[in-house]
């Protein structure tokens, strides 16, 4: 009874071994389709999920291969032509570039004086500027004349004078009427408790020099060149 029992269980657990190998082999997916399993973090569940599209794959581009060719066989460029001139489109043959000397402005007589203007003495150059002491009564671009020239030099020659040179005279422009810079003027004493601290500007006029005429008739004092 004992022997047939065992047998009738050997046959059992066969038959269902081949069962279970003909459902596994069944349940595969014969579709290209793909099972993804992701944990489900909410039901804790390992469940893989199937795609509803297939996925596509798509094919490699297909390259044709490129064909050599031979230095012999290389595509021969034609030279242009040079089309000659014609009457009706004149052009010219080649462009000529001609440079313009710039005429330079006359120089002027090398020439400088010492004039006196108040209690002092200046060095003036025709063509330019300096500040001098007050002018009363001068206007902007009023046009005035310095007598006190006490010499007069130029490149080979000096006129000096005794104390001015006579007949010679300094013509200017009065450009402006300004002020200088300030400047301070402390004072101070000791174990008095007194300090002054004045500002001063003192009054100016801008002139330009521009000529020096009458010196001629003075005798000169020719220097060795």
């Amino acid at each position: 009874m004992a022997a047939s029992s065992s047998t009738a269980l050997v046959a059992l657990c066969s038959s269902l071994t081949t069962q279970c190998k003909i459902s596994k082999s069944q349940n595969l997916p014969l579709s290209k389709t793909l099972c993804l399993s992701k944990p489900n973090f909410g039901s804790f569940s390992n469940t893989p999920k199937k795609l509803s599209s297939p996925l596509i794959f798509s094919k490699r581009p297909t390259f044709f291969p490129r064909p050599k060719v031979s230095e012999s066989e290389a595509p021969v460029v034609e030279a242009e032509t040079e089309v000659p001139v014609s009457e009706a489109n004149p052009e010219p043959a080649a462009t000529q570039i001609v440079e313009v000397a710039k005429e330079e402005p006359p120089k002027r007589e090398e020439i400088f004086a010492v004039v006196m203007v108040g209690s002092r003495q200046y060095i003036v150059i025709p063509g330019r500027w300096l500040y001098v002491q007050r002018l009363k009564g001068a206007n902007v671009n009023d046009k005035i004349v310095l007598n006190k020239v006490l010499l007069v030099g130029t490149r080979t020659s000096a006129y000096i004078g005794k104390p001015v040179v006579t007949n010679a005279s300094v013509h200017a422009v009065v450009e402006e009427q300004g002020l200088d810079a300030k400047k301070i003027v402390f004072k101070y004493k000791r174990k008095k408790n007194y300090r002054r601290n004045i500002g001063h500007r003192q009054p100016n006029t801008r002139i330009r020099i521009t000529g020096i005429i009458g010196y001629q008739d003075y005798p000169v004092s020719t220097l060795d060149s």
